[in-house]
């Protein structure tokens, strides 16, 4: 098996654990508020980040080298963290990433303002495209838009954010920054919020919160080891498969069906995504392939990034 299969494979696996996560946010989801599943999730990623600091030898601060685009990108993680966890609990879960998955249109977008990219007919055309497709699984006119549908493309732009500022500041700014900072600030403001919320938590639901840290971690090792033995251009289209993920999970745990228009507008949009993914790894297309590298999930500041686990391995082989 070659390289690229064995990573396709991993990244595969990763995405389905990551998709059984999600089943998980839903399940509580019906019972308590997507503030406090956020902050106990941010609670137990803890453990992650503690030994990333604790293997940090730079001895360097904390202090943000790029303050302002540290503090933008953390209230986008958070805001993409509280909205992706609500719209969970609230659409089906292949609609839910059906408009998750326009956030590589919006990246493309932002681009322009935030990297100076050049976006010519093509991928104009394309991101056109896609945002046709989410206009598809909304139905706007012919089906009751909620708050559910709302979160979810919040939650595709505000990822799109902080996705655009990692691209612009990470070459100068810390993993361990651009980590921390939306942990803490989830742990802080969720907390916040918690004494007006919380729900006392059986055991089971307990339970279930540790198998959200534990499917986390599982599914980041699987990108981890993907991007390590595949090609990013390869093993970044994987993320697609979650709409296959969802519509079993959701079918097997929830009895959702997925709709006609549910299928198509996520065609549109994964076609969509695909082109300007392969487009912009054509150098003469893009200087700063905004999309490219490693594409995983939206960022929710409750667990590590694939991408900075990665640039720590780099760092220690050179």
């Amino acid at each position: 098996m070659g390289s690229n299969a064995k990573g396709a494979i991993l990244a595969l696996m990763g995405f389905a654990v990551y998709s059984l996560h999600d089943v998980i946010i839903k399940v509580l989801g019906a019972s308590y508020q997507p503030a406090q599943i956020l902050f106990f999730s941010v609670l137990l990623g803890f453990p992650l980040t503690t030994v990333m600091l604790i293997r940090d030898s730079s001895g360097e601060s904390l202090k943000p080298r790029r303050p302002l685009w540290t503090w933008i990108r953390t209230v986008a993680v958070c805001i993409t963290g509280l909205s992706a966890f609500y719209a969970f609990s609230k659409l089906p879960l292949a609609q839910t990433y059906a408009i998750i998955f326009a956030t590589p249109l919006l990246i493309t977008v932002l681009s322009i303002p935030i990297l100076g990219e050049t976006v010519r007919l093509r991928r104009w055309a394309a991101v056109i495209v896609g945002l046709m497709g989410v206009m598809v699984v909304l139905r706007p006119g012919e089906t009751e838009l909620g708050l559910g549908h709302l979160a979810a493309l919040v939650a595709a732009f505000s990822s799109a954010i902080a996705s655009i500022i990692v691209r612009k500041i990470g070459h100068e700014e810390r993993s361990i920054v651009l980590l921390l900072y939306p942990m803490l600030a989830n742990f802080v403001i969720m907390g916040a919020w918690l004494p007006f919320i919380y729900e006392p938590m059986p055991g089971m639901h307990l339970a279930g919160l540790g198998a959200i840290a534990a499917m986390a971690l599982i599914a980041m090792l699987c990108m981890i080891f993907a991007y390590k033995v595949g090609e990013a251009v390869v093993v970044a289209p994987m993320q697609y498969s979650q709409i296959l993920w969802a519509s079993l999970y959701g079918w097997f745990f929830f009895g959702e069906s997925v709709d006609s228009a549910t299928m198509i507008g996520a065609a549109i949009i994964i076609a969509s995504g695909l082109y300007i993914l392969f487009r912009e790894g054509n150098s003469d297309a893009s200087e700063n392939t905004p999309v490219l590298r490693t594409r995983s999930r939206p960022e929710t500041g409750t667990a590590p990034r694939v991408g900075a686990y990665l640039r720590r391995m780099n760092k220690r082989k050179k």
